[in-house]
């Protein structure tokens, strides 16, 4: 369960006045690892707001996933890819290759979307 940030302020608080987990972990009415889960976040200067990344299987090859989607103008397909990693050392499921391949695509395309310019008409009306 996530705490609100309301409570994650009042654990951080109670962990100020009273210097220790244990001690913070009854005003803040939780678990005195959960204090020092968001005290060590607050320390290391992670955000302890946000939930850190977890790592996946497929990080190793999102390089080059991203390079494939490249090649083609994204015209990628997940399935093919997914055919692709295990050759290379991918033992995850067929399941998060088309999310990888998703935010790679969308990365590619975000870097080549078309600029419109505005229209202005122009003033030069019949008299």
């Amino acid at each position: 369960m996530t705490k609100s940030d309301r409570e994650i302020m009042e654990i951080l608080e109670a962990h100020d006045l009273t210097r220790t987990f244990w001690s913070a972990a009854e005003p803040a009415r939780c678990d005195p690892k959960t204090v020092q889960r968001y005290v060590y976040a607050r320390d290391v200067g992670r955000n302890p707001f946000e939930r850190a990344p977890r790592p996946k299987l497929i990080d190793p090859f999102l390089e080059k996933i991203e390079e494939w989607a490249d090649q083609p103008k994204a015209k990628i397909r997940a399935d093919l890819a997914h055919d692709r990693l295990p050759a290379m050392g991918f033992t995850g499921r067929a399941r998060s290759t088309p999310r990888a391949v998703n935010v790679a695509k969308t990365v590619w395309w975000a870097g080549k979307r078309r600029t419109y310019r505005p229209w202005i008409p122009s003033l030069n009306l019949p008299e």
